[in-house]
Order: structure tokens, then C-alpha cells, then sequence
């Protein structure tokens, strides 16, 4: 069975707003709950399927806040934003304290890029309150995770961590049909690695047996690629939501809402016309 975020006849496109100061691409730029409405009305419109709402950043470098500060950034955003739009809300944390009060304030599924693995309890939070779980894979800390990343086979050790991310949900009382996944791009990981991801979104989903979420927006590893800094890399993240989709990704998580849309109905488009060549068996 697959979540009712994110169906099989679609590919579900998440929307980014942080309620966070120094978020790598737009940390500060909205102030006040009214900005964070309108922002999230106008991904809405733009045709956003859920909103996921962060109060702590966890770009490379960055230091893990306090609990009670992250909830003070997100309850009265999510407060505001399950009354306003019509589209689920999303927290994005590692804690279960911040996703208990998130949760409590009208937001439906819990975004954990750590797996679980930062607070373990997160997974008990989620079973509780019967929310939709998105587990993304990541090794060590955001502070550190960018030194020295190895693997010896990228595609297969993130797909086995992630299988059992998911088994440990379970095990906390997580039904198995509201679980996804995320390969966590630009979390620990070389550029190589994140091409590699990007490109066998698929097997990782096939492997992992869940719905599979890309989040390539904006990252530095597209940098690397087409020397854009971060304002300018919108274009460069659709080319790579549109491969991951074409490859077998069911999601993708943007910071432009409208940009995504389109890498979604061109990245379904390809995949759909692909299947329809192969073999019947």
C-alpha cells in the first residue's frame, strides 16, 4: 500500500519553507506568520502537494538548536498554515519533542533526514499520532556528515540503511503504507554519490520498497556541476528532479513550487512513454 501523500498516480511535489535564520537558500526571508502564509498559499497555487515546514537548519556545517527554540520557530507557522491552505503540512525535524508539537498543531507527516537515528523516539511520536513518516538516509551529524564521505557501493548502503530505518519504524508501530523514504542528497554524500542516487532512484525504491523522495534543490553539489550559486541553481535542480523522476523517483522536495511542477509532469511524462516500451511479460 502507498501513503495518501504521496499516491502512485502521481508524482508528489513538496514545497520548502524554513522558519529558520540561516537555511543555505533562503534562511531569514520570511519574518512574521502572515509572510509564511502567503508564501504557502502561493505554493498552493503553484501546485505544491504538501508544505514542510523546518526550524532548524541542517545544511553541512550546521549546529543542532534546542528543542523548545525550534518549537517556538514552527508551532505558530503550522498553526497557521493547517487553518489557511488546503494542502498537508510537513515538519521537518530530528526531535520528537518538535515533531509532537508540530504534529499537535495541525501538521501530518514528520520529515526526519537523520532516519530516525538522532531521536529514536521520533518513531514512536509518529505512530501515535498516525502520521505519514519520511525517512531520509544520513550518516553522523549535519556538522560533519561532509567530511570524508565513503562508500563502497553508494546505491546498495543506502538502500539497505534505509530498509532498515524503515523495519525500526515498524517495529515502533509505524503502519508500513505511510513510510517513505529519501536517499538524503547532499547529506554526507560526494558529488559522485549524489549523481548516483539521483540516477537509481529507482532501485532504491525497489530495493526499500517504499515511495522514494529526491532532494536535489538548490544543493552545492549542482554548484560543482554548473558553477551557479545558490539564488541561481533553479534550473539546474529541475534537470535533476526531472532525471530522478524519469529514473524512478515518486517525489521531489522544492524551493520553487513552480519550477518542480514542471520537472514533475516532464520527468512523468518521459518515465510513463519509457514503460510503456517495455516488454510485456
Amino acid at each position: 500500500m502507498r501513503s495518501p501523500i504521496f499516491p502512485p498516480d502521481r508524482v508528489t511535489v513538496m514545497g520548502v519553507l524554513n522558519a529558520t535564520p540561516d537555511s543555505f537558500s533562503d534562511g531569514g526571508r520570511l519574518c512574521d506568520v502572515d509572510a509564511f502564509i502567503a508564501a504557502a498559499l502561493a505554493m498552493q497555487h503553484a501546485g505544491a502537494h504538501v508544505i514542510d515546514v523546518g526550524g532548524e537548519s541542517t545544511r553541512p556545517g550546521a549546529r543542532t538548536i534546542g528543542a523548545s527554540l525550534e518549537i517556538e520557530r514552527v508551532v505558530p507557522v503550522i498553526e497557521a498554515l493547517a487553518k489557511a491552505v488546503a494542502v498537508p503540512i510537513s515538519i521537518d525535524t530530528r526531535k520528537a519533542a518538535v515533531a509532537r508539537a508540530a504534529l499537535a498543531a495541525g501538521a501530518r507527516l514528520v520529515n526526519d533526514v537523520s532516519g530516525g537515528r538522532h531521536d529514536p523516539e521520533i518513531l514512536a511520536v509518529a505512530a501515535e499520532f498516525d502520521a505519514e513518516l519520511l525517512l531520509g538516509h544520513l550518516r553522523g551529524e549535519p556538522a560533519t556528515m561532509q567530511e570524508a564521505p565513503h562508500f563502497a557501493d553508494v546505491i546498495e548502503e543506502v538502500a539497505r540503511e534505509l530498509a532498515e530505518c524503515v523495519a525500526r519504524a515498524e517495529a515502533a508501530g509505524v503502519l508500513r503504507a505511510r513510510i517513505s523514504v529519501d536517499p538524503g542528497i547532499g547529506f554526507g554524500k560526494t558529488l559522485e554519490h549524489n549523481l548516483a542516487l539521483l540516477a537509481n532512484a529507482g532501485r532504491i525504491g525497489a530495493r526499500v520498497g517504499r515511495p522514494v523522495l529526491v532532494g536535489p534543490s538548490r544543493k552545492s553539489f549542482l554548484e560543482r556541476l554548473t558553477g551557479d550559486p545558490v539564488q541561481g541553481r533553479d534550473a539546474a535542480t529541475v534537470a535533476a528532479c526531472a532525471v530522478a523522476i524519469f529514473a524512478g523517483a515518486d517525489a521531489i522536495r522544492v524551493h520553487d513550487v513552480a519550477m518542480g511542477v514542471r520537472a514533475a509532469a516532464v520527468g512523468g511524462a518521459l518515465r510513463g512513454a519509457a514503460r510503456s516500451r517495455e516488454p510485456q511479460r
